[in-house]
């Protein structure tokens, strides 16, 4: 597996610019629909809903939970949750919600590699989902964390974007990308997957993970897989070139229902 190297370092700082820029787009925005959101309207979706179960009661870590919507809805169904982001604005703004909603979730603004510190103890979930590991440089890393994190017993819930699509360019008109972690991707984004039209301008440093990578990771740290699945539809239009289906999933229009679009796994740890 790829190791971050010294150069790497600043990918926090430059990720995190853009991320702090997108917040207030994002919370306006309709892909975000904060309206209803606050009116009671879940944000899960059901391919992680299948792998979480009954979550009343549990302790819920979510890592890289943005502002807030999916660890307000786990708590809206009686989890006592704690939130994960990098970004100060995400974090300000998901406590802004969590005092208006009364749902007493612990918002935490964190690098997910510097969570140790923070000794939250253990965790019966760790849930973390859709568009978040390309952010991060090393999944050894990143799968012990999680290891260590997790009671005895306890269970990640991961769902993620395919790597496959992560191969293409923006308008999927051809492979641009190795589907393995070579090196770092870095790019000058504009916009955002919310509102195309956002006026943003940030570069951005991500990496591609490949299925076998992130099974190793996950495996090495010590966890059991229990469930891995693909799904040939994404719960978002979130990329270019999508067209929504009559049940409601979304594809990339071209591609029809022929290449994959999003992995779910279920891991636990065994005593």
């Amino acid at each position: 597996m790829k190791q971050p190297s010294e150069n790497d370092v600043t990918y926090i700082e430059t990720n995190k610019a853009l991320w702090n820029k997108r917040v207030e787009h994002h919370v306006s925005s309709s892909f975000y629909d904060n309206e209803a959101f606050l009116n009671g309207k879940s944000t899960l979706n059901e391919i992680e809903m299948e792998l979480l179960g009954d979550v009343h009661g549990k302790r819920i870590l979510h890592l890289q939970c943005h502002f807030g919507q999916d660890t307000m809805s786990l708590a809206r169904m009686g989890a006592l949750t704690y939130g994960v982001d990098f970004s100060e604005k995400a974090i300000e703004i998901a406590k802004l919600f969590n005092d208006q909603l009364h749902t007493d979730v612990q918002f935490i603004c964190s690098d997910v590699y510097e969570i140790d510190r923070l000794n939250l103890g253990e965790f019966d979930i760790i849930f973390t989902t859709y568009g978040v590991i390309g952010w991060l440089p090393d999944l050894d890393k990143w799968a012990k964390i999680i290891a260590r994190h997790l009671k005895t017993g306890g269970k990640l819930v991961f769902v993620e974007f395919h790597p496959f699509i992560w191969m293409y360019d923006d308008y999927f008109d051809g492979i641009t990308y190795s589907y393995f972690n070579d090196e770092p991707i870095i790019e000058l984004s504009t916009g955002t997957y919310a509102e195309n039209d956002a006026d943003i301008t940030n570069e951005s440093i991500g990496w591609n993970h490949s299925i076998s990578e992130v099974l190793t990771a996950l495996l090495s740290s010590g966890l059991t897989i229990k469930q891995f699945k693909e799904f040939k539809h994404s719960p978002y239009n979130c990329f270019n070139e999508m067209k929504q289906l009559p049940n409601g999933h979304w594809i990339i229009e071209k591609f029809g229902e022929k290449m994959p679009l999003v992995y779910a796994i279920e891991a636990n740890k065994k005593g």
